[in-house]
């Protein structure tokens, strides 16, 4: 069992290790041993699955009814709707949904999978019907979907496989999971190795002319669709002494995911650099570019860095997946008094609102919920991005372009001339870029940024180390909110635990008694990490008139933060105990993050 500071929790301070108690997160209905469910006696076939949910006892009827309705309104399914509130699980569906088909339940998660039997098939078209072989029964082939009435996807595969098929019901999280098993990057590696010393001598790094099919071209599109698939933000390719290690970012940590042979980093390099047309030949200085690529019909842009080092030149790529469904504030686990105060904020017709907090914290994607939130046929919103992370309709978004001479400094002057009612700036960088974004909020804007500080408070004392005067500070700032993104918990394995309230304390966390909270597990649905996903933690200060005078005084930031705190601010730490009070993440990511 994994304790929420690692494998075997020896990975944080020993008094805030949890105490297990004999109580686990029960499953919605026990599985055999071999994780495939009959369905029950009876019969439901010819039944709404909606009325199925309600008969197996997952909700209550006047519950699923009233998902009906707003399904009715909304132009989507009641299940959609149960599953997008969280009242119902991706699981609870998929039994519901093999019952209302007659057929089988397989929990992947117990189901030993046969991936001879999984690879019949291309990885690729696994993800587009939202099926897979699993095993044998006889002859016979039994397939894994999460939709059985997709009567052409079943076509399909008995025509890829040539063999009678039998299908089961698997939640699409499980499909997900095995389907990006079926592919390993070190079989890919291998497969590459191989082709290349097939190959008739021509040197690896000479591709700009190869063959779209060539070796080292196949492994590079194979590391980056492999880390699409598993939702990484960051890859990056390292010298290791005679090998190149690949790691993805996936929910803000590093994992190693293979390792490149030495005679192949030289041609992996070149081929990066040429996706993003970059000097092949220059070895000895960084250079930056991007990509723009389909990767299973998602648009994903790519922002591309060479870093030499004493090892060689290494590489990191940024993905930033341009299709990706915007979220809510709801989604992103903003709620509550803070929720109000930072909504009432940016509702404001004027003012500026800031978002801080370190490099990939999720500020840009609070800033889009929150543009989301206002866009209206009635306003004119105009935002300046590096770059433009999610395409919105009804905004004008701007591209930042440091070789044509746009900065943020001259798009936001051309902005303000393009008659704005509200203007997102990326980020604020310099003190010519905040100048023109704090006159801006002074004269009928509605500003809102993203800027480097570790708590909102800090955001006061940072604008007038950057050459703003402080009372234009206190008079344009309306609201700042610093933010973490914290790891979420399973919520397949999660345990439940015991925080003992004198480590809490001593820890720093402003708890009165013992809190009952979860730690991670780990298993197949989430990696064996025991987190999948995650979810913001916020400290939201509004600017009363008490900040203003500290901030015209130039009041040191913890002076400002003792009145945001008195007057209802709740710091990150404790907003992050609140969620782990609520089951959402873990005390050792809450330390970790804030």
């Amino acid at each position: 069992m994994s304790g929420p500071f690692g494998s075997d929790g020896a990975g944080g301070p020993p008094h805030l290790r949890p105490v297990p108690i004999d109580s686990a997160v029960p499953a919605a209905e026990p599985d055999p041993g071999d994780g495939l469910t009959p369905p029950l006696p009876g019969g439901r076939r010819g039944r709404f699955v909606s009325d199925v949910i309600a008969e197996l006892g997952y909700l209550e009827r006047e519950r699923v009814d009233a998902a009906v309705a707003e399904a009715r309104a909304s132009g989507r399914t009641a299940e959609q709707v149960l599953v997008e509130s969280g009242a119902l699980t991706a699981d609870q569906l998929a039994r519901a949904t093999a019952e209302r088909f007659g057929l089988h339940h397989v929990d992947l998660s117990v189901y030993k999978a046969d991936l001879a039997a999984a690879n019949l098939i291309p990885s690729q078209a696994a993800r587009r019907y939202g099926a897979v072989p699993i095993g044998f029964d006889d002859e016979v082939l039994l397939v894994a979907m999460s939709d059985p009435a997709n009567v052409l996807a079943l076509d399909d595969i008995k025509l890829l496989t040539g063999r009678e098929l039998r299908p089961v019901v698997a939640s699409p999280d499980d499909i997900a999971g095995l389907i990006s098993r079926m592919s390993r990057l070190d079989d890919a590696v291998a497969e590459a190795v191989q082709e290349e010393e097939e190959e008739s001598g021509a040197a690896v790094t000479d591709i700009r002319e190869s063959a779209e099919d060539a070796p080292v071209i196949k492994l590079v599109n194979s590391i980056i669709a492999q880390a699409v698939e598993e939702g990484a933000s960051d890859i990056h390719f390292e010298p290791a002494g005679r090998e190149m290690r690949v790691r993805f970012r996936i929910d803000g940590v590093l994992s190693q995911t293979t390792s490149i042979p030495r005679r192949m980093v030289a041609g992996v390099v070149s081929r990066v650099k040429i996706m993003a047309d970059l000097d092949i030949s220059e070895r000895r200085l960084p250079q930056d570019g991007r990509v723009g690529l389909k990767v299973d019909g998602h648009g994903v842009d790519i922002r591309i860095v060479t870093m030499p080092s004493v090892e060689g030149e290494g590489v990191v790529m940024r993905l930033l997946d341009k299709d990706q469904a915007l979220l809510t504030l709801d989604k992103l686990g903003m709620a509550g008094e803070g929720r109000d105060r930072f909504e009432h904020a940016f509702r404001q017709a004027y003012g500026a609102v800031l978002v801080t907090g370190p490099t990939g914290s999720g500020k840009s994607t609070t800033l889009y919920a929150a543009l989301n939130a206002i866009n209206s046929i009635d306003r004119n919103i105009i935002t300046i991005e590096d770059p433009v992370e999610y395409q919105l309709e009804g905004v004008n978004q701007i591209q930042i372009n440091d070789r044509a001479g746009l900065t943020f400094a001259r798009g936001l002057r051309s902005m303000l001339r393009a008659d704005p009612d509200v203007i997102m700036v990326g980020e604020i960088r310099d003190s010519e870029t905040a100048r023109i974004a704090v006159e801006s909020a002074l004269t009928g804007h509605l500003v809102l940024s993203t800027l480097h500080t570790n708590d909102a408070p800090s955001a006061v004392t940072r604008l007038t180390e950057m050459g703003i005067e402080p009372f234009l500070t206190a008079s344009a700032v309306d609201c700042v909110v610093a933010q973490r993104l914290a790891r979420r918990l399973c919520p397949n394995c999660k345990t439940r635990t015991i925080l003992d309230v004198g480590a809490l304390r001593e820890a720093g966390f402003a708890a009165a008694f013992d809190v009952e909270a979860y730690a991670p597990v780990g298993c197949a649905r989430c990696g064996g990490t025991g987190y999948k996903g995650r979810v913001g933690i916020y400290e939201v200060m509004v600017v009363s008139d008490e900040i203003r005078d500290l901030t015209i005084a130039r009041a040191a930031a913890d002076e400002i933060a003792k009145v945001a705190t008195s007057q209802g601010m709740r710091p990150l730490r404790d907003d992050g105990l609140e969620k782990v009070r609520q089951g959402l993440t873990s005390i050792a990511e809450v330390t970790r993050v804030a």
